[in-house]
């Protein structure tokens, strides 16, 4: 039997999108297929959200058709978590089941929706959101509580989780890494290469495209291409595609040229005249291809110091810092050299943007000092870029003017041109400008004002990735000191000469670039499967010792009790996982839901989870009893 490729998930044809005059892409024609993960990339501005938009239906196109299977389902990232504001965690992740919430959800017609519940996997819900929660840094114990309990960061893990516990035909996810640290962006990698259907995630991370992309959507030139392969293997292949083309471009337009020349030369000629009328017609027949101007612009950071600073830059001493009874920072210590570039990784609230604004001197710690070296001018750019300009009613060249005070306005536009504000942008208020747009000014005042110290939070937020390879160049360029906190694992590779990773255990100082760390540490920084063997081993390591002066005859006797219980537990745990199994396969037949009376059906549901929740106590029960026996060290009777 001859095997064919399964059919598209989704099938686009001639899709045209227009805003007034202003063309975004038009007649694009693709499909995007089952067990492919498609990185869609292009400039701020270019039809990438407006793509997965109209892939969503939450936007119309302008012409084009777009096609589904009938019972395709969409996973769709959104961004409005306060819509479930009082519900819980776990509720809110597992109401991505919308069909199946329902059911379960529906106590008093429970039963006649008992045939959802099995075909959805609803006995598998619970486990799967929580699961999900746990991969993306959400802890169990916060599970029960409400959504408003959470930052806003991490709601949206949650908005994210909702997505993938769905399990969609096809997910569309915008941005999904933002909010995640590198623990839970290696976990969404893992997902999505586990991932059966089609997604579809819009992302600025240049490891996360490498590592999860199987093609790349680029929307470009007006238009949408696919290229096979991840981010690094498209640039490669789109270089090559340009190339190619203007190379023929300028061919013909050489033929063209060479031709007039003829024409010019011989018209007059007699006996050359038929010869110039046959060029004529060669050059009405050559056509010359179009190429639409690029949507990508690359900003223009030039970086300097007004004076190299004294050799110790900065040193932090026993400093500790925390929020009501949450503490963040405990008695950190850490000294900067100049010239060094300081990489400070580490997972979402363990303390990496509470120690620069400390630093800074935005906060103020419970204890500890922090000390600037000689001739240390710091230039600080904020996570939140937005806030750092502030809500005043000044523009974007006013501001600019304030930060370089006697500069003239032709200076002013000039640095303004080089960040890609031109024309009327030039007049924006600050309260207008998109989250890539501030981030542009604020990279200009610290171009403008010359510190010799750059202390970056975040500085890859809201960029686009010709932004983001823009501002590394710069910053390899710069020859000032630099200390900034990133997740974008690609930003920490290309510009760090020291790896700070903060822990709850303390500080870890690395002395080499990102690569050397992870040779030396043999994995992606906060990777999530050596994250739990860790977490393991620091578990075991607290296990309780031996106490003192206990002899073995106790211990003896105390190794008989465990064991004994031990072999109780595991005989009700295989009981309980025997029926649990039974009662599926009863489940599964869709006679049982016929010829079964409603009191009985109830009665085995009910069965079924006292069980589930039987075997989750003996089990919990098991990894005690393990513990203790272990804790006692080797049976020296034995």
């Amino acid at each position: 039997m001859i095997g064919y490729p399964p059919p598209p998930v989704i099938a686009v044809s001639n899709l045209s999108k227009h805003y007034a005059d202003h063309t975004l892409f038009a007649g694009v024609s693709l499909q995007f297929d089952p067990g492919h993960r498609y990185g869609v990339v292009g400039a701020n501005g270019s039809g990438k959200s407006t793509l997965l938009k109209i892939l969503a239906g939450e936007e119309s196109a302008s012409e084009g058709d777009i096609s589904l299977p009938r019972r395709a389902t969409l996973g769709v990232l959104k961004q409005d978590h306060f819509r479930y504001e009082n519900d819980r965690i776990l509720d809110v992740v597992m109401m991505g089941s919308a069909e199946l919430w329902s059911a379960i959800q529906e106590k008093e017609r429970i039963l006649a929706r008992e045939d959802v519940i099995l075909r959805r996997g609803g006995y598998t819900l619970e486990a799967r959101a929580g699961e999900i929660l746990e991969g993306l840094g959400i802890a169990t114990e916060l599970h029960p509580q409400a959504l408003s309990t959470l930052s806003g960061g991490f709601k949206l893990r949650v908005l994210l989780a909702q997505v993938l516990a769905s399990e969609p035909d096809v997910l569309l996810l915008d941005e999904p890494t933002n909010h995640l640290d590198i623990l839970s962006i290696r976990w969404l990698e893992r997902f999505l290469e586990e991932f059966s259907g089609a997604a579809l995630v819009v992302s600025h991370d240049h490891r996360f495209l490498d590592n999860v992309a199987t093609s790349i959507v680029d929307v470009d030139y007006e238009t949408i291409k696919i290229y096979p392969g991840n981010y690094e293997a498209f640039m490669r292949a789109k270089r090559e595609d340009r190339e190619r083309r203007e190379k023929e471009i300028a061919k013909r337009e050489a033929q063209i040229a060479d031709r007039k020349a003829f024409v010019e030369r011989f018209r007059a000629k007699a006996t050359k005249a038929r010869q110039a009328q046959s060029k004529l017609k060669q050059i009405d027949r050559i056509e010359i291809e179009s190429l639409p101007q690029t949507s990508r612009r690359y900003p223009h950071f030039r970086f300097q110091q007004r004076r190299p600073s004294g050799r110790q830059v900065l040193a932090i001493e026993e400093v500790s810092k925390r929020y009501d009874d949450n503490p963040v920072l405990e008695s950190v210590t850490l000294t900067v050299m100049r010239g060094e570039r300081v990489a400070i990784i580490g997972a979402n609230g363990i303390g990496k943007s509470t120690l620069l604004r400390v630093a800074m001197g935005e906060i103020e710690p419970e204890g500890g000092s922090v000390t600037w070296g000689y001739e240390t001018h710091p230039g600080y750019v904020a996570q939140d870029q937005r806030a750092q300009l502030g809500a005043s009613p000044q523009t974007v060249a006013s501001s600019l003017a304030n930060a370089c005070p006697g500069e003239s306005i032709g200076f002013v536009r000039g640095h303004l041109g080089a960040v890609l504000f031109s024309g009327d942008d030039v007049d924006k208020k600050l309260t207008a400008l998109s989250g890539g747009e501030a981030a542009r000014l604020v990279f200009a005042r610290q171009v403008v004002e010359q510190p010799n110290v750059l202390v970056l939070d975040e500085p890859t937020n809201h960029l686009d990735l010709e932004a983001i390879e823009s501002l590394v160049t710069g910053l390899r360029a710069y020859e000032g000191t630099l200390i900034f906190v990133s997740h974008d694992r690609w930003f920490v590779g290309e510009l760090a000469t020291r790896i700070i990773e903060l822990t709850p255990e303390g500080l870890n100082d690395f002395p080499g670039t990102y690569e050397e760390y992870l040779e030396r540490c043999g994995d992606d920084h906060l990777d999530a499967q050596v994250a739990l063997r860790k977490a393991r081993a620091a578990k075991r390591e607290r296990k309780p010792t031996k106490p003192k002066g206990r002899g073995p005859a106790t211990d003896r006797r105390e190794r008989k009790r465990i064991e004994a219980r031990l072999g109780e537990v595991t005989e009700a745990l295989q009981a309980a996982e025997t029926r649990i199994a039974e009662l599926n396969e009863l489940f599964c037949d869709p006679a049982f839901f016929e010829r079964t009376p409603g009191d009985e059906r109830a009665a085995r549901q009910g069965e079924h989870r006292e069980l589930t929740a039987r075997a989750q106590e003996l089990m919990q029960e098991w990894e005690t009893l393990e513990e203790q026996r272990e804790a006692l060290g080797p049976d020296e009777a034995s």
